[in-house]
C-alpha cells in the first residue's frame, strides 16, 4: 500500500504544473489582446481618414469652360422669349413677334399707305461653330403683295427694335444671334450645342467669365 501511494506523488505534481503553466498562458495571451488593441486604435485615431472626394483641383471647373448643359423645348423657349421681347419692346410703337414651330417665325407688321399689312418671315436655324446661332430666311408670307425678302429684312433692320446682340444682314437674307455677346449680370454666358425644331430637342451650355487678360 505504502509502495502505490509513492507512485502516484509526482502524477499530482505535473497536473498542478500543468494547471500554473495554463494561466500564464492565458494571461500572456490576454495581455497580447490588450495591448494590440490598443496599438490598434492609436494608429486609427492618429490615421487620416481616406475619403472618396476629388482633390480640391479636381473640383475646380476652369473658366471660359462649360458647367452646364440645358436641355429645353420649342414650348419653354417660347415662353422666355415672349417674356423676353415684351420687356424689350416697352414704350415701342412697333410691336413684332418671334417664336419657334417646326421653323423659326418672325410675325410683325407694316404699313403700306397708312394701311396695316401682317407679314409671317420663316427661318431655318444653324447652330455656328462659335456657340451662336444662324437663323436664314426660307419664306416669306406676306398676303397678296410681292414683296422680296431681302426689301422686308431691311425694313425690320430699319424700323424694329433688335437687341445688340443681334445682327441683321438683309442681303444675305439671314439674322445672326451672337450669344457670345450675349452675357448674363454675372459675366456668363451661352452657347447653343443643337437645335432640332421638328425633333423638339433644343441643347445650350452654360458658361463661366473667362479670365481677364493683364492688359485688358
Amino acid at each position: 500500500m505504502e509502495e502505490n501511494k509513492e507512485e502516484k506523488q509526482p502524477e499530482k505534481r505535473s497536473t498542478a504544473k500543468e494547471k500554473i503553466n495554463g494561466w500564464k498562458i492565458a494571461f500572456l495571451v490576454l495581455i497580447g489582446i490588450l495591448l494590440g488593441g490598443l496599438i490598434f486604435t492609436t494608429v486609427r485615431v492618429f490615421t487620416a481618414r481616406e475619403t472618396n472626394l476629388p482633390p480640391s483641383s479636381e473640383t475646380t471647373v476652369p473658366k471660359g469652360s462649360p458647367v452646364l448643359t440645358m436641355n429645353t423645348n420649342k414650348k419653354k423657349l417660347n415662353t422666355v422669349m415672349e417674356y423676353f421681347l415684351n420687356d424689350l419692346q416697352k414704350g415701342s410703337d412697333v410691336k413684332y413677334e418671334f417664336y419657334l414651330e417646326n421653323q423659326a417665325m418672325l410675325k410683325g407688321e407694316f404699313k403700306i399707305l397708312g394701311a396695316k399689312v401682317d407679314f409671317y418671315l420663316y427661318f431655318d436655324p444653324y447652330v455656328m461653330d462659335n456657340g451662336n446661332v444662324q437663323l436664314k430666311a426660307r419664306d416669306l408670307s406676306i398676303g397678296s403683295l410681292n414683296l422680296p425678302v431681302s426689301q422686308v429684312m431691311a425694313a425690320i433692320k430699319r424700323g424694329y427694335k433688335v437687341p445688340k446682340w443681334v445682327e441683321i444682314d438683309s442681303k444675305e437674307q439671314t439674322i445672326v444671334l451672337k450669344l457670345n455677346e450675349f452675357k448674363l449680370n454675372n459675366g456668363m454666358f451661352i452657347k447653343a450645342n443643337h437645335i432640332d425644331l421638328v425633333g423638339d430637342d433644343i441643347q445650350f451650355s452654360l458658361y463661366l467669365p473667362k479670365e481677364k487678360k493683364a492688359d485688358d
